[in-house]
């Protein structure tokens, strides 16, 4: 199972939230950005996800500096309005309804940077692709992300959910992580500091990763590097769905996998509405056109109910219900 990363909630507020703060915020910080600084409201979000579904954020942003994510974040704190970070958009669902809180994307340049060190490691912004990482990585002769070139991810959400795949995991490869608390001080933390599991890292739970100084496993030809990424891809291609998708939808059971078990109770193919789960894989629901969040949260109750019924297991979602949690739905 490939674990896909993403960002998820910094701060929420339980009670709907009063729209002349939302003046405030916006009248409060957009002078203080630069002009070409993308900040707006009600932005489409469906465009930003593997999904293809979803609603707005009530504000979007794209930081270009730490200074103007230190903004953002502590006017955002000062109002108590929720905070949400927003990757490649590979591991969740955004509702129907959108976002009603600040969501921000390091879609901005100055946060795809790669850029070997002296040292031997190389840094890596919190907003480069993590397939761009790979092919940078490819250039530079440096051995060792090969692993992360099919996670459909950006490094931000890489060290946030500690990102795997192909038996490789993103704390693998890390030395140090730069990241901003959200009083916006900036700290650098060895990976020996941080507290590191499957699919998690505490630091960036309540913080947001800038960047990290990662260490390659050696310096060779450029084509061994190719030889092994072009391996995983054909590896992915006969064993993933092509449509769009979130990835795997449920944590994989103690002893089984989830694939598996909605495979066994005979779900390949199952629709609701433009949702449906993958006849490659059963552990990935595939948008067919139109899908809604609807459909897909409708399909996940299908899924959990019948692989209850069948094989008396409880399945978890692995993917995020952007801004929401799972249990108030199922």
């Amino acid at each position: 199972m490939k674990v896909r990363p993403e960002f998820s909630i910094m701060t929420t507020r339980a009670q709907p939230i009063d729209e002349t703060l939302w003046q405030e915020f916006v009248a409060s910080v957009r002078p203080r950005l630069a002009a070409g600084t993308k900040f707006t409201e009600r932005e489409s979000l469906a465009s930003k996800t593997t999904m293809r579904v979803g609603g707005p954020a009530r504000v979007y942003a794209e930081p270009a500096s730490s200074e103007e994510l230190r903004q953002l974040i502590v006017e955002a704190k000062r109002l108590a309005l929720p905070v949400l970070l927003l990757g490649r958009g590979s591991n969740l669902v955004i509702p129907d309804s959108g976002v009603d809180g600040l969501v921000i994307n390091f879609g901005h340049a100055n946060w795809q940077k790669f850029e070997p060190q002296a040292d031997g490691r190389a840094w890596a912004g919190a907003g480069l692709r993590l397939k761009n990482l790979c092919g940078l990585a490819i250039k530079a002769g440096l051995k060792g992300f090969e692993f992360l070139e099919g996670i459909p991810g950006n490094v931000g959400g890489a060290l946030r959910m500690n990102a795997g795949a192909m038996g490789g995991w993103m704390f693998d490869v890390v030395d140090e992580v730069h990241l901003m608390t959200m009083d916006g001080d900036v700290r650098a933390l060895k990976k020996s500091e941080m507290h590191v599991a499957y699919r998690h890292c505490e630091e960036l739970h309540h913080a947001i990763a800038l960047g990290a100084f990662l260490k390659p496993a050696a310096t060779v030809e450029s084509s061994e590097i190719r030889q092994q990424i072009d391996t995983y891809q054909k590896k992915r291609v006969e064993s993933q769905p092509r449509e769009p998708s979130a990835g795997c939808i449920f944590k994989n059971p103690t002893g089984t996998s989830a694939g598996r078990v909605i495979d066994e109770a005979g779900l390949k193919g199952e629709r609701v509405g433009d949702a449906e789960v993958s006849t490659v894989h059963a552990n990935f629901i595939v948008n067919r056109g139109h899908a809604t969040s609807a459909d897909i949260i409708g399909l996940v109750r299908k899924i959990r109910a019948q692989v209850k019924s069948a094989k008396g297991i409880d399945l978890e979602p692995e993917v995020l219900l952007y801004g929401q949690d799972w249990r108030d739905v199922l």
